[in-house]
């Protein structure tokens, strides 16, 4: 079964939002930084694995960031408060969002 669950990282002051598969493997990880939660990750190990297959893993990577590439445990995230998946998806697409604003504005062509 999925789980989707946020832990806070205090000494980055990052807010780590996972979705884990059955197995407890991270398969999506935003990463919202500082008191405005800016974020900073929104990374798809699927999408990851696709990058890598086509040799486009540093632009996807410099894009979306990188999931823990981990199988995550209770005792492995800080004080985790689980999420619904409704949850997860709503903080999943606005940081999607702004990392694909971050990407254009980064690109010579604003493309």
């Amino acid at each position: 079964m999925t789980r989707w669950f946020r832990s806070y990282g205090a000494e980055e002051d990052i807010w780590f939002y996972v979705e884990a598969d059955a197995d407890g493997w991270v398969t999506r990880q935003v990463e919202l930084q500082g008191p405005f939660e800016k974020p900073i990750a929104a990374a798809s190990l699927v999408e990851w694995e696709a990058a890598r297959r086509a040799g486009t893993v540093a632009d996807h990577e410099t894009t979306f960031g990188a999931t823990a590439e981990v199988c995550v445990r209770e005792r492995d995230a800080h004080d985790p408060q689980d999420l619904t998946g409704g949850e997860f998806e709503t903080v999943w697409r606005t940081a999607r969002a702004a990392c694909r604003a971050r990407a254009r504005a980064r690109s010579p062509h604003g493309a």
